[in-house]
C-alpha cells in the first residue's frame, strides 16, 4: 500500500514539474496571417490582426509568434490589446495541444 502511494506521489510530482511556467517572447498576431499582413491590405498590422480575428468567425485565433513557431493562446480576449506588439508571456505550454496558457503578458520595449 505504501509503495503504491509513493508511486502515485512521484507521478503527480513529475506532472507538476512538466507544467512549470516558462517565459516565451514574440509577437501577438493571428493564426491566419502570422507575421505577413501585406496581402490583406488592412492598414497597420495591429488593425489586420484584429480584423482577421473579428471577421474569421472563430476560425482564426490570437497566437504568439516567436520567429519560428506559433503558439495558440488559451485566452482570446487579453491579447487584443497587444495585437502586432512584441511581448513576453509567462505561462504554461500544453505540448499535446500546442496551447499556451498565459499567466502574465508584458510588453517588450
Amino acid at each position: 500500500m505504501k509503495k503504491a502511494a509513493m508511486i502515485l506521489a512521484l507521478a503527480s510530482a513529475s506532472v507538476m514539474l512538466a507544467r512549470t511556467a516558462k517565459t516565451y517572447t514574440g509577437y501577438i498576431t493571428d493564426s491566419m496571417c502570422g507575421m505577413d499582413h501585406k496581402a490583406m491590405n488592412a492598414g497597420p498590422d495591429a488593425d489586420c490582426v484584429k480584423a482577421c480575428i473579428k471577421n474569421g468567425n472563430g476560425k482564426f485565433k490570437y497566437v504568439l509568434w516567436d520567429g519560428k513557431k506559433q503558439y495558440k493562446l488559451a485566452d482570446q480576449q487579453t491579447p487584443e490589446q497587444y495585437a502586432a506588439k512584441k511581448v513576453k508571456i509567462t505561462g504554461t505550454l500544453f505540448e499535446k495541444t500546442g496551447v499556451l496558457k498565459a499567466d502574465k503578458i508584458e510588453l517588450v520595449k
